[in-house]
């Protein structure tokens, strides 16, 4: 008897090791870099498409003279994104949906969570929810279903037994059309950094029917993009685009779509000479001083990259085009995909603009030679790449990392008034790319690119240019911009991964509490150049104290 108690013992222990083994090998791959929160913020309207919601009844309307009392199922694809958060994507054949009201996820368990629109994905145009998933359902991963959306919970139609749940580790998530090639977009294949598999492993695959499906050869694969020969389809207006790993016998599944005609960044009044493009996660009070400051020393376009805002980016965007400056914004979902936006807005943007800045939106381009400048000039960055050398292809900055400076909260004048204390030494660069120096395959690490072989980059001293990063904000800005970090190398700032990374925070640790004595950290030189100049350049002397041009 006490050998079959100790048997049956070891063999319930390991079950209970095998099944934790393989709960966290799922989890890790389909919910990281985020932990799950049963209280997690679903995101509304994105800046991407806020212009577009605004409006929504002259592309998605619905007759609502007749009452249905069971419509038909809505046609829909459904990822599982960070935070157990479902994204949840209309077919693109339904143009005819009322997308504002309430909306929701039926599950498979029967449970219903609330569905918000959360943006477009483009070409072809297809509206998106995202919803929460029940507690109850997640107790079925890895294999959890696709839910219904619905506009009533009650009555839902009856439909055939639902996919599994598309996960955003591997995953086609977009897809553009150029003039020679496609360019897929794809996470979960190339996974190791640094080292990429050969195109010959792949084909691209045209068309829903994968026995039956239109194949053409990979040329390039760098990172999470695939680029390939276009198919001989002149006669469809859009057919589902994957990849196929040949050895494998496998389609990577798809939420990407192929169309015939180039997708191109629109442009006005001719191609800009300088535009500058970032990925974006609510950044709505930051991005007018952003925009503004740049637009005057010379950007002429903004491209942003929506990560999925849930602020107030899409009503400040829209005020800033209101306003007279080109912004464009793309709905770009995605977690940890940063390289991949780059890489899409280098192709995308080819012919609108010449140059491309890549920067983020807590950093401001500056040199000490403008100081003595009253008043800013589009010239100060177009003298910067017209008047070097021919073959030159990219240009980089380096970084001077400003801490909290003590403050507490965001400062209400702005960043560049704000804050004013930094490290000493200098750290990373930024790049100002000519984008058709740009290597075919894309490939790019923070903020710069490979080129051409007939191009060459140029480095600048700080004493030329300098890019004043004001990265360690107030504790509450900087615990939100952590939170949701798109860096590709640190997942998650909470989990005790990659702790030698320099997107790690010296003496963060893994925790979200603020660090004894944050707001004077990083705090090694003051430097108020870029303060002053901002200052005189943007500041208004009122009764009350200075006013910034870009304060509501």
């Amino acid at each position: 008897m006490a050998r079959h108690i100790r048997t049956t013992f070891l063999y319930v222990v390991a079950s209970i090791v095998f099944c934790a083994s393989l709960y966290h090998h799922y989890l890790r791959d389909a919910i990281a870099p985020f932990p799950p929160s049963p209280a997690a913020i679903l995101p509304t309207s994105s800046a991407a498409n806020y212009a577009l919601h605004e409006n929504l009844s002259a592309a998605y309307t619905v007759n609502n003279a007749a009452a249905i009392p069971t419509p038909p199922p809505i046609s829909t694809t459904a990822v599982l994104i960070p935070d157990w958060q479902v994204l949840v994507i209309l077919s693109p054949e339904i143009t005819t949906l009322n997308l504002d009201g309430d909306y929701f996820c039926l599950y498979d368990t029967n449970e219903v969570s609330p569905a918000r629109f959360s943006g477009l994905l483009h070409f072809p145009d297809r509206a998106t929810f995202c919803c929460l998933l029940p507690v109850k359902a997640r107790r079925r991963f890895p294999l959890l279903k696709q839910p219904m959306l619905l506009k009533s919970p009650e009555n839902p139609p009856a439909r055939p037994p639902p996919p599994l749940l598309l996960r955003w580790t591997f995953l086609v998530y977009d897809s553009l059309t150029t003039d020679n090639d496609v360019v897929l977009f794809v996470k979960g294949v190339n996974i190791r950094q640094g080292i990429n598999r050969l195109p010959s492993e792949f084909n691209c695959v045209f068309g829903d029917d994968v026995i039956n499906s239109v194949r053409t050869a990979v040329t390039t694969s760098m990172q999470e993009v695939f680029r390939c020969q276009r198919p001989n389809l002149t006669a469809v207006s859009s057919v589902k685009v994957s990849l196929e790993i040949v050895a494998e016998n496998r389609v990577v599944p798809s939420v990407a779509y192929y169309s015939p005609a180039p997708r191109k960044l629109e442009y006005r009044n001719g191609k800009s000479l300088l535009c500058a493009s970032t990925m974006v996660y609510d950044v709505a009070k930051f991005l007018k001083e952003w925009v503004l400051y740049h637009s005057k020393i010379g950007v002429e376009k903004f491209l942003l990259y929506d990560n999925g805002s849930d602020d107030d980016l899409g009503k400040v965007v829209n005020e800033l085009v209101k306003e007279g400056f080109d912004i464009s914004t793309y709905f770009w979902l995605w977690p940890k995909t940063q390289e991949g936006g780059f890489s899409h807005g280098a192709i995308y943007a080819r012919d609108a603009c010449t140059w491309m800045m890549f920067i983020d939106v807590d950093e401001f381009v500056y040199s000490p030679s403008w100081i003595n400048v009253s008043q800013p000039s589009k010239s100060l960055l177009h003298t910067l790449i017209t008047s070097n050398s021919t073959g030159l292809g990219q240009i980089s900055i380096g970084c001077h990392e400003f801490g909290p400076s003590g403050q507490k909260v965001h400062p209400v004048l702005g960043v560049t008034q704000g804050y004013n204390c930094r490290k000493v030494l200098e750290n990373r660069h930024k790049s100002i790319v000519l984008l058709e120096a740009v290597d075919d395959s894309l490939l790019n690490v923070i903020h710069h690119f490979i080129l051409k072989p007939e191009y060459i980059p140029r480095n600048l001293d700080a004493n030329d240019m300098v890019v004043n990063h004001y990265k360690y904000q107030a504790w509450p800005e900087f615990k939100a911009k952590f939170r949701r970090r798109v860096s590709a190398y640190v997942l998650d700032w909470t989990q005790k991964l990659n702790p030698n990374s320099n997107d790690r925070t010296p003496g963060l640790g893994f925790s979200p509490v603020e660090p004894e004595g944050w707001p004077q950290k990083f705090c090694e030189v003051y430097d108020n150049n870029l303060k002053d100049l901002t200052l005189k350049w943007f500041g208004k002397k009122t009764y009350s104290g200075y006013q910034m041009a870009w304060q509501r």
